[in-house]
């Protein structure tokens, strides 16, 4: 036993390949799809006890059997950052695999790939829900072999192939970069709960493998979290894995890596805030003016939005690099937003797609005059994640901006601000090609998506207005998620009893 969200994701993952065969046999193909969605829904009413409990409890500590107890034996532990990540999830999740049921219906394997979907959820569950490195580590394998099959589903062709080995190689590559820092951790401190360690490295004097440890930390979660200059397997992966599997892939698989990197740096690595936070910056920085400057330069749609993606995980890593409760609290709130804006996108990008056989833009043109409702959505995904107010993405960027001024962060404030700016350049581009030009013979063509694909298409534009109207909730949600980020004592004495 886990907890009843995490538990009933992997059960009900676990039995999915059984409802398959038996849907198969019957002749029923969409019954996978409408199982997974049902699992989620399930796993979203677990959720929701599992945060009245934490809300009672401020804490919520999940200890393996006897005769070991933490720090020794792995464990999870859940407060409110857990549980806002593992919504966004769970939810997101939701909108893709409902969105699935009617995309994926002329492809094979599909029990197969509503199993991978919930393994990759249960995966990311599991590592916002981790107390240890060791729980967090396992968790993160089930998330990185689901996303890697999942890339390479459509395997006939040639581009999935490669950009799932490719994704493969380097994310194999960031996952042994933990595991050998976990090795340095615990050569150090003999532990790998997080409580333990953050309790023992207060008073290391071990400072030269502690800093090779914490260069090791930002370089393994940081391949996940598309950081420049590790973040080339992410254009690839996006472009070439189903629609669907994109939008989890940019909407929240890489915030889980930025969560696990802000996690452990604040939590284990508190006492060196000087050390990472201005390198955390300078790498946010990049990572903007990388994103940005490479989507300016594409013509393929889904690997422009990709590239969003790295920009956009800047603003983002640049919050948490603040490490202040205004900083963290305008990135989650980002996270909100993003996951949203990115999931409609990516959505949007799959129906055009799907209608047309083309990722390229110059063959979109004009492509709104046959899909309207599809194009319009596309339209407000995008001024939302122009940062055009009164839409959800302006109100998260703008604190992100406002929470680096007061920390004296000035001049990387600036070089953020003029990042949006720049960003406005191809969003604008990508109106232009999609409502206002005249359409091309390809877009003629076209005919409207289903309507199984723009209900959650239409759910998520209509969220971007919703929340950019009225942001107060999710603001406040983010500020409890941030405070329990920060509240690393109460974190510490659940596990140690304040030893």
């Amino acid at each position: 036993m886990f907890t009843l969200p995490l538990d009933a994701l992997l059960i009900l993952m676990v039995a999915t390949p059984a409802v398959g065969w038996v849907a198969y046999k019957k002749g029923y193909r969409k019954v996978p799809g409408i199982y997974a969605s049902a699992s989620l829904l399930v796993a979203a009413y677990f959720l929701y006890g599992l945060y009245k409990e934490v809300v009672e409890n401020s804490i919520v500590l999940i200890v393996g059997q006897l005769p070991f107890n933490p720090p020794l034996e792995a464990c999870l532990e859940i407060d409110m950052l857990s549980v806002f990540m593992a919504f966004l999830y769970i939810i997101i999740g939701l909108f893709a695999t409902a969105y699935s049921i009617k995309f994926m219906e002329r492809d094979s394997g599909l029990t197969e790939y509503y199993t991978l979907m919930l393994g990759m959820i249960a995966g990311m569950t599991g590592i916002v829900f981790a107390g240890d490195f060791f729980t967090l580590f396992v968790f993160w394998e089930l998330m990185c072999l689901t996303s890697y099959a999942l890339v390479a589903f459509r395997k006939r062709k040639w581009e999935p192939i490669e950009a799932g080995f490719k994704y493969l190689i380097m994310s194999a590559a960031g996952s042994a970069t933990i595991l050998l820092s976990m090795s340095f951790l615990y050569g150090m401190t003999g532990t790998l709960n997080f409580a333990a360690l953050a309790n023992s490295l207060t008073n290391t004097t071990s400072e030269g493998w502690l800093y090779i440890t914490l260069a090791l930390v930002i370089v393994g979660f940081g391949v996940k979290a598309a950081i420049v200059p590790f973040h080339t397997w992410l254009p690839d992966a996006h472009s070439a894995a189903p629609s669907p599997i994109s939008a989890m892939l940019s909407g929240v698989m890489v915030q889980t890596g930025a969560y696990a990197l802000a996690r452990v740096l604040l939590l284990v690595f508190g006492s060196m805030q000087p050390a990472w936070q201005m390198t955390l910056a300078v790498f946010a920085v990049l990572t903007m003016f990388g994103g940005n400057i490479m989507a300016l330069l594409q013509n393929d749609l889904k690997r422009l939005l990709a590239f969003s993606t790295v920009a956009h995980m800047g603003y983002i890593l640049f919050g948490f690099a603040i490490a202040s409760q205004e900083g963290l609290t305008a990135s989650l709130f980002h996270v909100i937003n993003h996951a949203i804006m990115k999931t409609l996108l990516f959505l949007c990008a799959g129906a055009f797609i799907r209608q047309t056989k083309t990722r390229y833009l110059g063959k979109l043109r004009g492509i709104s005059k046959t899909m309207p409702i599809t194009s319009a959505s596309f339209a407000i995904g995008t001024i939302a994640i122009a940062a055009f107010p009164p839409l959800n993405g302006f109100w998260s960027e703008m604190m992100i901006i406002a929470a680096g001024v007061r920390a004296e962060m000035i001049i990387f404030s600036i070089l953020t601000l003029a990042n949006m700016a720049l960003s406005v350049v191809y969003y604008f581009r990508l109106i232009r090609i999609i409502i206002l030009e005249k359409p091309t013979k390809v877009s003629e063509r076209a005919t409207k998506a289903p309507v199984s694909m723009l209900i959650p298409i239409a759910i998520l534009a209509f969220l971007c207005i919703f929340i950019g109207v009225y942001p107060g909730p999710y603001i406040d949600a983010s500020s409890k998620a941030a405070e329990a980020m920060l509240n690393i004592e109460v974190y510490i004495d659940a596990v140690l009893g304040g030893l």
